[in-house]
């Protein structure tokens, strides 16, 4: 869809790792192994935080936020499709209303500020689904809806091998997308072998440009 930015023109063999943190019920975890691989082979990743996840340990986030390898992202405050329908996407109603809409957004733009220090660049909503309108209303709201070229992890059901296969279809430019919310999931296995898969592909890792 117009206006969502969901691949980069690099300027060398690059490509943008993101993870989200989805929130609520079951989903207020954080897989830390992923976060360790991420820090031991120093890949910069961008985080996309719900604000359930965030005030479910705010001291995480801050920690996350200082480290410079991680940009924080906003990933809505209750994981809804963004729509001024109520569309739904993966079976989960959306935001009903342009107001609605704004307010999935905004709530968790002005905590991630407060945390980081610095408004979020990015947003991306539950299911990365965006109407026309709730595009232009993020834009409106000063950050960039981010979508993906590959979703390494589908929810963080996909196996290790399934995430391995996923990320070595990988050509500069791509977004990436997984998730770092559920420990028990393939994503920190199938990453693991991944990453030094691609760097011996010549691939490097970088945040989003701007």
């Amino acid at each position: 869809m117009a206006g969502i930015t969901s691949s980069f023109a690099p300027t060398g063999k690059q490509i943008a790792l993101t993870f989200d943190a989805c929130g609520g019920p079951g989903n207020n975890g954080i897989d830390q192994a992923l976060i360790d691989l991420l820090i031991a082979e120093h890949v910069p990743a961008t985080l996309f935080l719900n604000k359930r996840w965030v005030d479910a340990d705010p001291v995480r986030v801050r920690l996350l936020a200082a480290n410079p390898l991680f940009e924080l992202a906003n990933h809505g405050v209750a994981h809804k499709p963004l729509s001024v329908t109520g569309r739904t996407a993966y079976r989960i109603a959306g935001t009903a209303s342009p107001m609605e809409a704004a307010e999935e957004m905004w709530a968790n733009h002005e905590r991630l500020t407060e945390l980081a220090g610095h408004p979020p660049r990015f947003f991306r909503p539950g299911t990365a689904h965006y109407d026309d309108i709730a595009v232009t209303i993020v834009n409106e709201l000063g950050a960039t809806p981010l979508g993906f070229t590959i979703n390494a992890d589908f929810g963080a059901t996909a196996s290790a091998t399934q995430v391995r296969h996923a990320m070595n279809t990988a050509q500069p430019g791509d977004i990436t997308l997984a998730h770092m919310h559920r420990p028990n999931s393939g994503t920190a296995t199938g990453m693991t072998s991944a990453i030094p898969a691609l760097r011996a592909n010549g691939l490097t890792f970088i945040h989003v440009p701007p």
